[in-house]
C-alpha cells in the first residue's frame, strides 16, 4: 500500500505559480513549498514577490513578468526554469475581474480580461509542456470560478473567460495527459483576496454570499491548501480534465 504521506510529498518537484504576489496564488506558493517543492512565483509586482520570497526562503525564487504579454513568453519560460530547472507543476492563479455591466463592457476591458484569464493559461502551458512531456510527469492547475457555470451581475467578460477555462482544462487533458501531464482546475468560491475586496468590504453582501453555501460561511485561505496539494501531487494521478469546486457547496444548491 502506498504511504499516504508520500502521495502529497513534493520533494524534488518544481512549481511555477502565476499571480503569486497575492491572494490564492500567494497561498498556493507557500503551501507547495511547505510540501517540499521549489517554487517560482510570477507576477508583475516586484515588491510583493520580494515579500513572498522572504517568507518562504531559499525554496523560492521569483520572476517579475506580465503573463498576458505573449512576446515575453519564451523569456519568462527561461527565467522561470533557470533557478531550479524546468517546472513539473504549473499553476495559473493570475486573473482580473473588471466588473463591467454588459451594456458598459469596453473593448479594452474585454480584451484584457480574456488575455489574462484565458489566453495566458493556454499559451504559458503550451510553452512549458515540452519539458513536462520529456519528464513524463506534469501538473497543470487552472483557476476556474463560480462564474464558470453561474452568471453574476457585472461579470460577463469575467464569466466568459472562466467558462472558457472549464473547456480549456478538458482540452488540455485530452491533448497532454497521454504524456503524463494532468490538467485540472480549482473553482474557488468567495475567498478574501484582492480580487474580491469589493465583496468583503460590504459585510451585508459577504453575509449573503455565505448564506448561499451549504457550509454557511465564506472561504478562508487555508481552505485552498488541501485541494492545491491534491491536484499538484501524485494523490491525483488518475484525475484529469476536472474542475474541483472549492466553494463551500455554493454550486451544489
Amino acid at each position: 500500500m502506498t504511504d499516504p504521506a508520500a502521495l502529497y510529498d513534493l520533494t524534488g518537484r518544481v512549481a511555477v505559480i502565476t499571480g503569486a504576489s497575492s491572494g490564492l496564488g500567494r497561498r498556493a506558493a507557500i503551501v507547495l513549498a511547505s510540501a517540499g517543492a521549489k517554487v517560482i512565483g510570477v507576477a508583475r509586482r516586484g515588491g510583493a514577490l520580494g515579500a513572498l520570497k522572504a517568507e518562504i526562503g531559499a525554496a523560492c525564487e521569483t520572476v517579475e513578468a506580465d503573463v498576458a504579454d505573449r512576446s515575453g513568453l519564451e523569456m519568462l519560460r527561461d527565467a522561470a526554469s533557470a533557478p531550479f530547472g524546468p517546472p513539473d507543476i504549473l499553476m495559473h492563479a493570475a486573473g482580473i475581474n473588471t466588473r463591467e455591466p454588459a451594456d458598459d463592457v469596453t473593448f479594452p476591458g474585454w480584451d484584457r480580461t480574456i488575455a489574462l484569464n484565458l489566453s495566458a493559461p493556454f499559451f504559458l502551458s503550451q510553452t512549458f509542456a515540452p519539458a513536462m512531456k520529456a519528464k513524463g510527469w506534469g501538473r497543470i492547475v487552472n483557476f476556474a470560478s463560480l462564474q464558470t457555470t453561474r452568471a453574476f451581475p457585472g461579470g460577463i467578460a469575467y464569466g466568459a473567460s472562466k467558462g472558457g477555462i472549464g473547456q480549456l482544462t478538458r482540452a488540455m487533458a485530452e491533448a497532454w495527459s497521454p504524456h503524463g501531464i494532468t490538467a485540472n482546475a480549482i473553482g474557488p468560491g468567495f475567498f478574501p483576496t484582492e480580487l474580491t475586496k469589493a465583496v468583503f468590504d460590504d459585510p451585508a453582501r459577504a453575509d449573503r454570499n455565505a448564506a448561499q453555501t451549504c457550509l454557511r460561511r465564506n472561504g478562508r485561505l487555508e481552505d485552498i491548501d488541501g485541494p492545491v496539494l491534491f491536484l499538484c501531487s501524485d494523490a491525483s494521478a488518475y484525475v484529469t480534465g476536472q474542475i474541483l469546486m472549492v466553494d463551500g457547496g455554493f454550486t451544489a444548491k
